[in-house]
C-alpha cells in the first residue's frame, strides 16, 4: 500500500513515533536550541541516518503554517520505496534484460522527478537512489514526475557502490555518465544495463566511479561543458531505448 499523499509530520511525539515505527524519512529540520526531548529525536534520527537540517524557529513556523511543531518538522516519503529485487523480477516478468538508472546523490527533487518520467517513458525497470545527501520521493519528485512514481519501482539504498557490486555479480554491466568516457552511441547497451549519474554540481563520487565497468559521454560542442543530470540522463536512456528497438 502507498503511504498518504503527506510530506510533513510536525511535533515531537509525532516525529519521534514516525521514526520508531521505521518509517521513510527525507529529513528532519530542528529548531536551534532546542532542547529536552529533541535529544532523544536526534539519537534516534542519526541510527537510521535521517538528514538533519538546523534552522530558526520563524523557518519552522513558515514551514508549520500555524501548526504547533514544537521545534521539529519531519519530511517524510510521499511513497513506498521497492527493493532492487523487484526492480529484477520486473524484467524478468517483462522478458527483457535489466535496464537501471542508478543516482549517486542526486539531491534536486525536480532532476529526480525528470528522471523518473523519462524512465517510466524510456521502459526502464526501476530507479535507484542514495540514502544519504539525496534527495527522496517527496511530493514535489512525484508532481515532476507527472504520475511516473506509481509505476516506475524505486529504490533507496544506503551505500551506492555497494550496491553496484552487487548488480555486476548478477550480470548487470554498470555505465558511468563520465566526460571522460567513449562516446555514449559507440557502446552496446542492448544487453543488462545500470547507467549511473551523478549529483548535479560533484558529478559520479570516485567510490561508485571505480565500481562502474564503462564510462559513456555525451558530446559538447558549445560554450557550456555540461547538461543538467535530468537531460543527461535522458539522452542514455533513450539510446538504450534505441538500441533494444533496433536489436
Amino acid at each position: 500500500m502507498k503511504e498518504k499523499k503527506t510530506d510533513m509530520i510536525i511535533g515531537r511525539n509525532p516525529v519521534a513515533e514516525a521514526l520508531k515505527s521505521g518509517r521513510e524519512m527525507e529529513r528532519i529540520l530542528i529548531q536551534k536550541g532546542a532542547g529536552g526531548s529533541v535529544g532523544k529525536i536526534l539519537s534516534l534520527a542519526k541510527e537510521r541516518g535521517v538528514i538533519l537540517q538546523y534552522e530558526e524557529k520563524e523557518f519552522l513556523d513558515r514551514k508549520a503554517g500555524g501548526g504547533r511543531h514544537q521545534g521539529v518538522i519531519a519530511f517524510v516519503s510521499a511513497h513506498e520505496y521497492a527493493g532492487v529485487e523487484d526492480m529484477l523480477a520486473l524484467a524478468e516478468k517483462r522478458g527483457e534484460p535489466p535496464f537501471l538508472i542508478v543516482l549517486d546523490e542526486l539531491e534536486d527533487p525536480h532532476n529526480l522527478g525528470a528522471v523518473m518520467r523519462t524512465a517510466e517513458c524510456a521502459g526502464a525497470h526501476g530507479v535507484i537512489i542514495s540514502r544519504r545527501r539525496a534527495g527522496g520521493l517527496t511530493e514535489t519528485v512525484a508532481r515532476t514526475s507527472a504520475g511516473a512514481v506509481e509505476y516506475l519501482p524505486c529504490a533507496r539504498v544506503t551505500n551506492i557502490p555497494r550496491t553496484l557490486e552487487d548488480l555486476k555479480k548478477k550480470g548487470i554491466w554498470v555505465y558511468a555518465c563520465d566526460m571522460d568516457g567513449e562516446t555514449y552511441w559507440k557502446q552496446d547497451l542492448t544487453g543488462p544495463v545500470a547507467l549511473v549519474i551523478g549529483s548535479e554540481g560533484r558529478g559520479i563520487s570516485r567510490l561508485a566511479r571505480e565500481k562502474c565497468d564503462f564510462a559513456v559521454s555525451i558530446p559538447m560542442v558549445g560554450k557550456i561543458t555540461s547538461l543538467n543530470a535530468s537531460n543527461a540522463a535522458a539522452i542514455l536512456m533513450y539510446e538504450v531505448r534505441k538500441q533494444r528497438d533496433g536489436k
